[in-house]
């Protein structure tokens, strides 16, 4: 908090150690739920596709690669021209981009009853203007999202009421099903290449030197562990007349060196697609030291990771391309699993979704979800809390009965006297328990005391909740002081005693922690012996 720097220069000349123990009180105490772990300076977290991605259009620009972005719809005729022979097995893999027809929807004296019914007389003039409106739907004037807003403003009805009259009255609309074309979405990255470089050979001539990282659908049987149906390809062309196979391999090392590959492998593809040259469809293998000893398949540290080859003149010139082109590509969720050491592409992929992934929480992250339900509302109550724990701190092992004053002042204009107490004989202030902390170890929410034995558990501070069982009961012991001095009530005790479960000592844990907790197997422990009372007299 702010502070006058004068007063403090002048006590500190005057007796500088008091000056300087008294800088504790310019420092601001956070409120017990707020302060860390709970209180964090957050961070994006990158998903590791788009990490992926990143890294490697970083790579192809510093190889000397412009970026460019390629259609992604592609007709199916374009298809029959790149892969020729092939078209039919590659287009058994796309998938049709299809939509819903507009209906010719006509209105009988029936439907006009109903119309009327709903949304009230609105006369032969209303009436035509439905007519109109859905005379331009069906041609394209009108576009879907458009239909209801334009009747609403005509017929000056709600929207509400022209969604339920057209749902009831027409439905034409609900029995639509789509309607292929032939348009596709595109499943190879290179659909899209023959179609950039037919047309920037119009404005430009080669060399050229493009990548384009950009997403493929593929019409699987199913997804699996090892596809998906949805895909980002890492792909790029060099078209140059004197292009040749060793453009590919060159390529292939100084993008793959970027990512900790050290040697490589080139073999020859058996596939041997129709739209590259023959021979020259070569699969890339690349060694990377991480993967040696991993739980994959490559645990011999050598992964097919791309494959490249010489586009065919056969396919090039059905687009007027009289230079030769080497295409690489590579998958960018194979090379993210390598790089990231996921088993399964879809956990890699869609983490958030549970079907797909284990679900994996950090012991701080738990923490988090630890506090106290009850906690004073006023800067006394701030007060009294901290005096309460300051009593139990330096009187905790007194011998009982005992008791020692912790707070006077004013709470809601009525004077208060607060009092840690324990009347019962031969005992302590506080029970051995009382300086329990919670925090979460393995996956455990516990509350231990900070000893030897425990020293694992605490070492790890962002797993440590901050919250002591003595601090959650003296927040909840100030609060009901709160309460009792706005009700107008003059004593309240408030007394804990053997606590088993956490809400015993007015300690939450947020229900996404619990289930966590519960569906891993794992234990919510906060218990013990705390034995402590406060007293507090209102006048």
């Amino acid at each position: 908090m702010r502070f006058n720097p004068e007063e403090i220069k002048t006590a500190a000349k005057e007796d500088f150690d008091a000056a300087w123990n008294n800088g504790r009180q310019y420092v601001k105490r956070a409120n017990i739920n707020q302060g860390y772990p709970h209180m964090e300076l957050n961070y994006g977290k990158v998903h590791p596709v788009y990490e992926t991605i990143s890294r490697l259009r970083e790579a192809y620009l510093r190889m000397g690669f412009h970026e460019m972005m390629n259609p992604l719809i592609v007709d199916e005729k374009e298809v029959h021209k790149q892969f020729g022979h092939e078209a039919l097995a590659v287009l058994d893999r796309c998938f049709y981009i299809g939509g819903l027809p507009r209906p010719n929807v006509g209105i009988s004296d029936e439907r006009i009853a109903m119309i009327k019914g709903m949304i009230g007389d609105i006369g032969e003039e209303g009436i035509e203007r439905i007519r109109k409106i859905l005379h331009s739907y069906k041609k394209g004037d009108i576009e879907g999202d458009d239909l209801v807003p334009e009747m609403s403003i005509e017929l000056a009805v709600s929207d509400s009421l022209i969604v339920e009259m057209i749902d009831q009255v027409f439905p034409e609309f609900k029995e639509l099903a789509p309607v292929c074309g032939r348009k596709t979405l595109r499943s190879h990255m290179t659909s899209g290449w023959f179609i950039s470089l037919s047309g920037i050979l119009e404005r430009a001539e080669p060399p050229f030197n493009f990548f384009s990282i950009d997403r493929c659908f593929r019409r699987e049987q199913a997804e699996d562990a090892a596809r998906l149906m949805t895909y980002y390809s890492a792909s790029c062309v060099i078209m140059d007349e004197d292009v040749t196979v060793d453009h590919g391999k060159a390529v292939a090392q100084g993008l793959l060196a970027q990512f900790g590959f050290e040697k490589f492998r080139f073999r020859p593809d058996e596939k041997r697609s129709k739209y590259y040259v023959p021979d020259t469809q070569i699969e890339v293998f690349a060694y990377h030291p991480k993967l040696v000893g991993s739980k994959t398949k490559y645990s011999d540290g050598w992964v097919e990771i791309a494959t490249f080859g010489i586009y065919s003149p056969t396919a090039l010139a059905e687009y007027e391309i009289p230079y030769p082109v080497m295409n690489l590509g590579l998958g960018v969720e194979r090379l993210a699993m390598i790089l990231y050491g996921a088993m399964d592409v879809r956990s890699l992929t869609y983490p958030q979704i549970p079907q797909y992934s284990p679900w994996n929480m950090q012991d701080s992250e738990l923490a988090k979800m630890v506090y106290v339900e009850k906690t004073p509302a006023t800067p006394e109550g701030e007060q009294i809390l901290a005096a309460i724990v300051k009593q139990c701190d330096l009187h905790g092992s007194e011998p009982s009965p005992c008791e020692f004053s912790a707070w006077e002042g004013t709470v809601y204009g009525r004077k208060v006297k607060v009092s840690v107490v324990e009347p019962e004989e031969n005992t302590k202030l506080c029970g051995p328990a009382a300086f329990n902390e919670v925090l979460a170890f393995k996956s455990d929410i516990l509350g231990l005391p900070n000893n030897k034995k425990w020293e694992e558990a605490f070492e790890n501070d962002s797993a440590r909740t901050g919250i002591r069982f003595i601090d959650a009961f003296a927040a909840q012991s100030a609060w009901e002081i709160e309460e009792a001095a706005k009700n107008g009530e003059k004593l309240v005790e408030t007394r804990v005693r053997i606590v088993k479960v956490p809400s015993e000592i007015n300690i939450r844990i947020k229900p996404l922690a619990q289930r966590y907790i519960t569906s891993n197997n794992k234990k919510i422990d906060i218990r013990g012996p705390v034995f402590t009372t406060v007293r507090a007299e209102i006048e």
